[in-house]
């Protein structure tokens, strides 16, 4: 059979456009030898005809073949991949007795779960780490095979794995299973693999220990499940591990709590508390966001909390939501806490039927919306369960939804330059799996959202199957200060719930059309939006963002009374301002205000209330700068004004 394998020529084409004959299979390893021995050195795996495949694996027909290395996109997922199983090989060294079950690659690293009595402890993942770095130097090959599934059923159960075995199981009783092996570790695995342990490097660390639980379902039996991060040097290693230490040290919860704005209990999980100076910044975010709607010309509405399960049903959010939606009973009748605002929108627009000369016609509510999330899922202010949306409809013609795209591209991202994101990403994200109404409605849908952000000349990517149950939307992506990313905003093309809620408008024929409905959001949530600003300015928020802007701290009681004066002028002029009378040093004053994250520090004492100055510290900067009275509070009333006003 190989003979008659080498009688069959098989055409190779590659990246640059060249083709390469081979007299039969040939393997992705074997061409990137004849390419050069540096390409054969840097090989990880190959894409053969767009799929991944294993360097090893016989190409036997005509492909067009692209040896991926390290510095190529699919790297960092393949490394993630075999460090999980460098992780298995090597838990399963120290302790033969413990099961392995599923490890992935993940957004920045891996993860395996494992069966083991005694929960890891911190040492463990010490000994852990440093036995995987043995197994990385013995540079132990990594074979392929493919067995029938009842031979690697028992296969795995004889080995007391029996978690692999259920998995095995439950695929089809005609597929082949594919595993691999390293050293005396066999795992299942869809693959494809390095070619061996020594090529993974040495660019990994593990994380921590969490509670799994096995295939995700809480009545299944509770796993141990370690997190890794991987990378292709030492260098992005650490680059990574710096970010994440940054990351921590920008924590929106803790900084929540230096700065006394807002707090979470378990009597209330998920929904935040706000304090005075949080909700300073709350209202502050508010008013200006209201401004700016107001401008576009928008118009401000409020719908109810409740609605009737039948009115869910009617709107498709019952099928498609059910699970995240508060329930509550009256009258032999079931509520439902709303999840957002739209169809309650739709009612609005239907209590009187419009002409298509009042088109668009765009609802904006601040929208408060309960969802319900997984206990495990809560995360300060990034996942609650209480939320205001800051949502709006546009109710426009076909031909109205490039128009209005452009509008509100344009108001989107001058709103994140005045809120300091200027690098903002956008996706296109298509058709989910489950989602309501025709594929020849999704059709259009698709085309006209695809053609309007074509005119608006932003570049994009695309987020196939992630668009809403009723229809197609761009995802507004913000990166934050240090790299991460945060999707807020979003516009949907609906031509679904129209339909479904019978809405309508008189056209220039005098006939009833169906408008298009525009689902749109800027910062998406106001609590998830502050909990990134503060992660993304680490606390030190824009000076017109700010609960309070400015401490006037006396350094002896003669300056008393001369602060009082100068507070009350100060709130005249519209800016934020607390006094600190309190008998302390203004050294401690100045650290414990700072660490408040106060923009502006204003020192007191008796020279400056006889010269009616003051002396400014600005947050961050250890000089002073003393002022006029005047000046000072015009420098700082301007700093404070609200973008736009």
């Amino acid at each position: 059979m190989f003979w008659n394998n080498r009688l069959t020529m098989v055409a190779i084409s590659l990246p640059d456009g060249t083709v390469r004959q081979y007299d039969g299979a040939v393997t992705a390893g074997e061409i990137a030898t004849d390419i050069g021995p540096g390409l054969a050195k840097a090989a990880l795996v190959a894409r053969v005809d767009g799929e991944l495949a294993d360097l090893a694996l016989p190409i036997e027909a005509d492909a067009a073949v692209e040896i991926v290395t390290r510095q190529s996109d699919e790297a960092l997922e393949i490394l993630r991949h075999d460090c999980a199983h460098v992780l298995a090989e090597a838990a399963k060294e120290i302790w033969p007795e413990l099961q392995v079950t599923i490890g992935p690659a993940i957004e920045d690293g891996f993860y395996y779960d494992f069966a083991k009595r005694e929960p890891f402890t911190p040492d463990d993942l010490v000994k852990l780490e440093a036995r995987m770095r043995e197994i990385v130097a013995r540079d132990e090959p990594v074979e392929r095979q493919v067995w029938p599934r009842q031979q690697a059923i028992d296969y795995f159960q004889s080995i007391g794995e029996h978690y692999k075995a259920e998995i095995i199981a439950d695929l089809p009783e005609d597929e082949d299973i594919r595993v691999y092996s390293q050293g005396g570790f066999t795992d299942l695995c869809r693959g494809p693999h390095l070619g061996s342990t020594g090529q993974l490097g040495t660019a990994f660390k593990l994380m921590k220990v969490a509670g799994a639980y096995w295939r995700g379902d809480a009545r299944n039996e509770m796993l141990q499940r370690i997190y890794g991060t991987c990378w292709r040097t030492d260098k992005e290693l650490r680059t990574y591990l710096h970010r994440l230490e940054e990351a921590e040290r920008r924590d929106h919860r803790r900084l929540g709590r230096e700065m006394d704005l807002f707090h979470f209990q378990e009597e209330a999980a998920g929904m935040a508390f706000w304090h005075p100076k949080g909700w300073t910044l709350y209202r502050t975010l508010e008013k200006y966001m209201r401004r700016r709607l107001d401008a576009a010309g928008y118009q401000e509405v409020r719908t109810p909390q409740l609605f009737d399960r039948k009115f869910w049903e009617v709107s498709g959010h019952w099928e498609t939501f059910q699970e995240h939606m508060y329930t509550t009973e009256s009258e032999e009748r079931i509520f439902a806490l709303k999840p957002m605002n739209c169809p309650g929108h739709v009612q609005i627009f239907k209590q009187r039927l419009k002409s298509y000369r009042e088109l668009p016609l765009r609802i904006a509510e601040f929208g408060s919306c309960h969802r319900f999330e997984p206990s495990g899922a809560l995360h300060g202010l990034m996942r609650v369960r209480a939320f205001t949306q800051d949502d709006a409809h546009i109710f426009c013609t076909v031909d109205q939804i490039t128009s209005e795209t452009k509008l509100f591209c344009d108001l989107l991202m001058d709103i994140y330059r005045d809120l300091g994101f200027e690098e903002v990403l956008v996706k296109f994200a298509d058709r989910p799996p489950v989602r309501v109404g025709a594929d020849e409605i999704w059709d259009r849908s698709e085309a006209a959202l695809m053609a309007a952000l074509d005119e608006t000349g932003l570049p994009f990517t695309l987020n196939p199957g992630e668009g809403a149950f009723y229809g197609p939307k761009l995802e507004f992506v913000l990166r934050d200060a240090i790299g991460r990313d945060w999707q807020c905003g979003t516009l949907q093309v609906d031509f679904n719930l129209p339909e479904l809620l019978d809405a309508n408008y008189v056209g220039e024929d005098s006939a009833r059309h169906r408008p298009v409905m525009l689902h749109r959001a800027i910062l998406g949530s106001f609590e998830r939006f502050i909990g990134v600003m503060i992660e993304h300015f680490a606390g030190r928020l824009p000076f017109w963002l700010s609960p309070v802007q400015v401490v006037l701290a006396t350094i002896t009681n003669d300056g008393d009374a001369y602060a009082g004066e100068v507070a009350e002028r100060m709130r005249q002029a519209g800016l934020r301002v607390e006094t600190d009378l309190r008998n302390e040093k203004i050294g401690y004053k100045v650290r414990e205000h700072s660490l408040a994250k106060i923009p502006v520090i204003a020192a007191i004492g008796k020279r400056e209330a006889e010269d009616g100055t003051l002396a400014l510290r600005r947050l961050g900067d250890k000089r002073q700068e003393t002022l006029a009275l005047d000046e000072a509070i015009d420098t700082l009333a301007t700093e404070g004004a609200i973008p736009g006003t």
